[in-house]
């Protein structure tokens, strides 16, 4: 439970920080940490996969959600505009 509690949060915080680096600010700030956390999974599996290894600990996972979450912002804004 507590492993689950954690990664919402990073997800979250990772969300709101790609929003924040994204032009145009994402899709607002609830939007913007659903896709955090969604994308703090595909970058902790695409890192995992391409065997990339960042910081560690707390950091680390951020980093990999902020990146993870602006390519999900990146793609969500380019469906958006269509």
């Amino acid at each position: 439970m507590g492993g689950l509690l954690y990664s919402i949060l990073i997800g979250a915080v990772a969300g709101w920080l790609a929003g924040k680096l994204m032009k145009g600010g994402g899709f607002g700030l609830l939007i913007n940490i659903i896709l955090g956390i969604i994308g703090g999974l595909l970058g902790g599996w695409l890192f995992r996969t391409l065997g990339i290894h960042l910081l560690g600990g707390i950091l680390g996972d951020l980093l990999r959600g902020v990146i993870g979450a602006s390519v999900i912002l990146f793609i969500a804004g380019l469906l958006k505009k269509k």
